[in-house]
């Protein structure tokens, strides 16, 4: 097998800057060098997250780098943290806060009927119409490269990672869902090819959108609701109490994957971006329409005839994903309809720049770059 440079590199990201006291204090434990003083950090957080909005970037970050420990860590934190008995009783503890938030504006009690049937049909957007009501549409019809990028940049939180917490769902089932579950995995890996893993394919969609490749890279530069949707897969993927929820979750993005790709593909060619950049929406039109079935028919099939009473779990997973997609998707309309940039740092120029204005900047964007 040729060796293929990765894109991704296999290093730690730096430490995110804190966007609170909560986020301080599980940051500053995080290096704290000795289990006392950990020990007193975890303490604060606890404390701060008492009162913390569950869906607030205070503590969402804090939650994200605890997470994050079970995926590439960070760079200077030592490695024993992953397991360390005091930040495991803090993310508990947010993970409380967090998970209750759900149950409380998600509907309970909902079936797979309910909530996959949903997922199937998709909004009718129309070209020219004057509120597109996704992000996904908006950028179709009306987006701009500079808006193109940015989306990039947050989605990149999740797509330098693609499929990896889903992979916890593989050991927690059995049979036909196993099964099935392994083979869309598999194709989300490159299907044993390093070159067509997806997480290396979004990597190449950056660096044709002249953005900055290196896992974690745009993480201080995420508004607050960019975090809680990849929050959400790692807490379901690290429990196996929420298996079901995991499963629909899973089912939601591949269902939705589709149709998204398709509009985010078509954005690309209206804007003149490269071919590396449509490759990886192009790649999922056609994937993904498959692995929807796969998935509807032989994971949740399968699960749900092994353990019928996960149904409610499965259906809240899927409803739990979207309503924190809309939340992301109304905070980066809002922005991008006044014409302001929807990250906390905007992105630097692309360079070089094109002459035709293509890549041109928020109105709100450091045109020597932040």
């Amino acid at each position: 097998m040729t060796a293929i440079p990765d894109l991704v590199r296999p290093t730690s990201p730096a430490l995110p800057t804190a966007r609170g006291p909560l986020s301080a204090a599980v940051l500053t434990a995080l290096t704290a060098g000795n289990p006392e003083t950990t020990a007193a950090l975890v303490r604060e957080a606890g404390t701060e997250a008492a009162g913390a909005d569950p869906y607030g970037e205070d503590l969402q970050l804090a939650l994200y780098a605890l997470y994050e420990l079970h995926y590439r860590g960070f760079a200077g934190v030592p490695e024993r943290c992953e397991w360390d008995p005091d930040l495991l009783r803090l993310r508990g503890v947010l993970e409380d806060r967090f998970l209750s938030a759900l149950r409380s504006h998600v509907p309970a009690g909902r079936t797979v009927g309910d909530a996959i049937g949903e997922l199937l049909v998709e909004p009718v957007a129309q070209h020219g119409a004057d509120q597109p009501q996704s992000v996904a549409a908006h950028l179709q019809y009306r987006g701009e490269l500079w808006q193109f990028r940015e989306y990039a940049a947050l989605r990149s939180l999740y797509h330098l990672k693609e499929a990896d917490p889903h992979a916890w769902a593989i050991p927690r089932l059995a049979g036909r869902a196993k099964a099935a579950m392994a083979a869309v995995e598999y194709d989300e890996f490159g299907a044993g090819r390093a070159e067509d893993v997806h997480a290396r394919l979004f990597a190449e969609l950056m660096r044709d959108l002249d953005l900055e490749t290196a896992y974690g890279h745009y993480l201080d530069a995420a508004p607050g609701p960019a975090l809680p949707p990849v929050n959400l897969m790692s807490l379901l993927g690290l429990h196996r109490a929420l298996r079901g929820a995991l499963v629909g979750h899973f089912a939601c993005v591949e269902i939705t994957s589709s149709p998204g790709s398709r509009r985010l593909a078509a954005a690309l060619r209206r804007l003149g971006a490269g071919p590396a950049a449509q490759r990886f929406y192009d790649e999922h039109v056609e994937a993904d329409a498959v692995h929807e079935q796969v998935v509807r028919h032989e994971v949740i099939g399968g699960l749900l005839e092994d353990e019928p009473a996960l149904e409610s779990d499965v259906a809240f997973g899927a409803d739990a994903t979207v309503f924190l997609e809309d939340r992301l998707g109304a905070a980066l309309l809002e922005c991008w309809r006044v014409g302001a940039s929807a990250l906390r740092e905007p992105l630097q120029p692309p360079v070089p720049p094109e002459p035709s204005g293509a890549w041109s900047l928020p109105p709100d964007a450091d045109p020597d770059g932040a």
